[in-house]
């Protein structure tokens, strides 16, 4: 994807270079307000207008960008939180086996020590 963008951009620059040699001979006169005129060249009035459109747009759509990736790690992150276990949930371990030998009368424990 990164090379049919870099491709696009080329292509870009040399429609504005070509644009650009062959209206450079032609200058126009802009009137900016009432008794303001600016007098420039075709190919400076289009790379101007140009940018004037796209600069804002470009830097929305890195603000938003930038924004959407911190919503997407703080996302992430709450999840590997919620997935991971925590101490607390962890169960107890059980203790050791005792060494007291069981009795032969589970019912009547008593049975075999008094006579």
């Amino acid at each position: 994807m990164q090379i049919v963008r870099t491709i696009l951009w080329i292509a870009l620059l040399v429609a504005i270079l070509a644009f650009s040699f062959g209206n450079w001979d032609k200058q126009i006169d802009v009137r900016i307000w009432p008794g303001i005129v600016w007098d420039t060249r075709v190919p400076a009035l289009v790379i101007v207008s140009f940018l004037i459109g796209i600069v804002p747009m470009w830097l929305y759509h890195r603000g938003v960008r930038w924004r959407h990736t911190r919503r997407i790690t703080a996302l992430e992150q709450a999840t590997s939180q919620m997935v991971a276990p925590r101490a607390d949930d962890r169960p107890a371990p059980t203790p050791a086996a005792s060494t007291v030998a069981e009795p032969a009368n589970p019912v009547n424990p008593e049975s075999d020590t008094r006579s």
